[in-house]
């Protein structure tokens, strides 16, 4: 069941990434962010009510709640990378440095929550790792721009980021039902992304976004928030090193959909890449 759940995460978070690279095109990308987790965090709240786990809420251990807290303090930093890069970069090479994440990942749970090193396990890694490094392609030219504002930093501090989430998110979760996981996490969250908007005080831009960007920007939010409730729920049911990898199969998916929808032209790496990350999420579910 955990490996279904993984697989529906991929295909709505792949669908997240497109509908917010439409959405985000004349937006500010913190200000979208935020937008966004209004959209996540309603859908999470409303599973806990339908699900009947509203009390749970208040009865969280503080161990529980501290390394979900951390989860979505990692989450929101990842977020704020994340669209930032694909504001000023190709979906198609943003998504799959990002998703690299899966090594680091795959590492630290071997490391932190001892789960065993199994040859599929690591030989899926392996492949799935050699194709997103595939996929990223031959080095672009050296850009006049700091390297702060380049999109390929800021995918790989996604990358980073998004890896400690996972781990965090796993030992957080444990003693937690996962949509109430899903939705503490997700408060912690919207306060951190509106708390930058208010900061930096792109909040008076809300009146200048058009409908199309917020329609958009809302669809993003709600393919994230099902990636999220079916990814959580694969995580408290199986292991982090083969649902974590299986998520990130959305890479290949999100590939094919930004040469179909945003017309982004594919390249002999992004085929090569695609091909190998999908050998390497076969073995996993085998």
């Amino acid at each position: 069941m955990s490996i279904i759940l993984a697989l529906l995460a991929a295909l709505f978070a792949s669908f997240t990434a497109i509908l917010a690279k439409i959405g985000i095109e004349d937006v500010d990308s913190n200000l979208a962010t935020a937008i966004r987790t209004i959209v996540v965090v309603l859908m999470a709240f409303l599973m806990v009510v339908i699900t009947g786990h509203l009390p749970e809420i208040f009865t969280v251990t503080l161990h529980s709640l501290l390394f979900l807290i951390l989860s979505g303090i990692t989450t929101g930093l990842s977020w704020l990378c994340f669209f930032k890069a694909i504001q000023i970069g190709d979906v198609s090479k943003v998504v799959p440095i990002d998703k690299a994440s899966v090594v680091l990942t795959i590492l630290l749970s071997f490391i932190i929550l001892q789960e065993p090193a199994t040859p599929l396990v690591v030989a899926g890694g392996v492949i799935i790792s050699i194709g997103t490094f595939v996929l990223i392609g031959r080095k672009e030219q050296k850009s006049k721009m700091d390297i702060k504002s380049n999109y390929i930093f800021l995918a790989i501090l996604s990358a980073v980021f998004a890896s400690l989430t996972n781990i965090l998110a796993k030992i957080g979760i444990e003693d937690v039902d996962s949509n109430v996981a899903t939705f503490i996490r997700t408060i912690v969250i919207i306060i951190f992304a509106w708390g930058i908007v208010f900061f930096q005080k792109t909040n008076k831009e809300l009146k200048s976004i058009s409908k199309r960007s917020y329609l958009f920007l809302v669809l993003s939010g709600a393919a994230t928030g099902f990636s999220w409730l079916c990814y959580f729920a694969a995580l408290a049911i199986g292991k982090v090193s083969i649902v974590t990898p299986i998520d990130k199969f959305s890479v290949v998916i999100t590939m094919v959909l930004s040469i179909f929808i945003l017309k982004e032209k594919p390249t002999k790496f992004t085929v090569i890449g695609g091909i190998l990350i999908t050998i390497g999420t076969g073995l996993l579910i085998l």
